[in-house]
């Protein structure tokens, strides 16, 4: 039996299993890492991170684009 819980991305509710690491969520969203800024529990989080972080209910990440421009 799966194990899910909720935590917030960009405040809104996303139902994850128990094994999903960032990565994973990232994937799943098709988020491009390149580009982006993580924060977890409003701690930036190093890409290098983004593997082993594994979630509590109830968790928290904010999802920054990052744009270029003129």
């Amino acid at each position: 039996m799966k194990n899910y819980f909720t935590i917030f991305i960009n405040g809104d509710p996303f139902n994850c299993d128990s094994s999903m690491s960032l990565s994973d969520i990232l994937r799943y969203l098709d988020i491009d890492v390149s580009n982006v800024i993580i924060e977890y529990n409003s701690d930036i989080v190093n890409q290098i991170q983004f593997n082993s972080l594994l979630f509590k209910p109830k968790d928290s990440i904010e999802i920054i684009t990052i744009v270029g421009g003129g």
